[in-house]
């Protein structure tokens, strides 16, 4: 397939076009390049003549009927979006332009495509969201694919109300669109404000760890490079009108993960150990949902798909990456907002 990926280099979307290349599929990267995108995430596909990059904006639907008709793609897998909830706190208003209009702008300029080569069956759009957009679970349950929506942040609600957009674009016009929905990803080429690499570094510089309120906030960690393979199987077989949830698996108190994120690093790097002396307790954010769990089990049985990583070695693989690629990491420490804490509202 030709496949046009929106937010190409940024963490997710460039693990897509780097699995999708080495797989044989052309690739056009539309990327605004803002400040968590690095056009390093995808130099493995660069050089290769299955790809091309197009500097553009979700915002600009000029920009974006451009890249259409240039390359004419048989699906769209849009990730281009604002993602971290501690920025949306603070600054909410970059996440509806981004998350909410640039995703009517990319369902537009689809549309308007996709009409113009006579509605060719073979389209797909495939958006990929969050498990957020379902809000925060109690000691028990899982999300499914019919969880009532409730977000809980400027971040969790701007996907949700995208999502809600991509479903209408297919109920009124008939737009062969899929959805997914994914855990709380990790691995290589993660941009260092998320949790993961913040205390590999963090260990890695002998500085505090940070773990909001008391830790026990449960997640799902998906290994990026599983994600990306569930993902490429969703836009090739996944049913029209579908929604699938992606999850790892392996699910994991915040506390669980940040120690053995310090286990891996006494192992790896054992100046500075036990690195688990760095855990610093610090304010929790306003609105920290508690829990979150996925029941994957429809993409499991109808799809065949099942994630191959588990925690232990994902996290494993995890420091190895950025103990070996501290050129990659090092220039993105000076980029805004990267090692101040963000999101305590007023």
């Amino acid at each position: 397939m030709k496949i046009l990926v929106t937010g190409g280099a940024g963490f997710i979307g460039s693990a897509v076009v780097r699995l999708a290349v080495r797989r044989g599929h052309e690739v056009v990267n539309v990327d605004a390049l803002t400040y968590a995108a690095n056009p390093a995430n995808v130099a493995e596909a660069a050089d290769s003549p299955l790809y091309r990059f197009e500097h553009v904006d979700i915002r600009d639907r000029a920009a974006l009927d451009r890249v259409f008709a240039t390359h004419r793609p048989d699906a769209v897998m849009h990730l281009a979006a604002e993602s971290h909830v501690d920025r949306s706190i603070d600054g909410p208003a970059a996440f509806i332009e981004t998350n909410v209009i640039g995703t009517f702008n990319m369902l537009e300029a689809a549309r308007s495509h996709w009409t113009s080569r006579g509605r060719p069956e073979g389209f797909r759009f495939h958006h990929i969201s969050t498990d957020e957009v379902f809000g925060s679970l109690g000691e028990t349950g899982q999300f499914t694919e019919t969880t009532p929506y409730d977000p809980r942040s400027p971040y969790s609600a701007s996907k949700a109300g995208s999502d809600h957009l991509v479903r209408a674009w297919h109920e009124t016009y008939g737009l062969p669109v899929l959805l997914t929905n994914c855990s709380n990803n990790y691995g290589p080429y993660h941009f260092p404000e998320k949790l993961v690499p913040v205390v590999i570094l963090k260990a890695l510089a002998g500085e505090p760890i940070p773990v909001y309120g008391d830790g026990g906030n449960v997640r799902d960690w998906l290994y990026v490079e599983d994600h990306a393979d569930a993902l490429l199987l969703v836009v090739e077989k996944g049913e029209v009108g579908r929604s699938y949830n992606i999850g790892g698996e392996n699910e994991a108190r915040n506390i669980d993960l940040v120690r053995t994120i310090c286990a891996h690093m006494d192992a790896l790097h054992p100046q500075g150990a036990p690195h688990a002396d760095l855990i610093t307790f610090v304010t929790d954010r306003p609105g920290h949902d508690r829990r979150y769990a996925i029941d994957p089990a429809r993409i499991r049985t109808e799809l065949g798909w099942r994630p191959s990583v588990t925690v232990e070695e994902g996290l494993r693989r995890t420091v190895e990456w950025y103990l070996q690629n501290r050129g990659w990491w090092q220039p993105l420490l000076s980029r805004e907002g990267v090692g101040q804490r963000l999101g305590q509202g007023t």
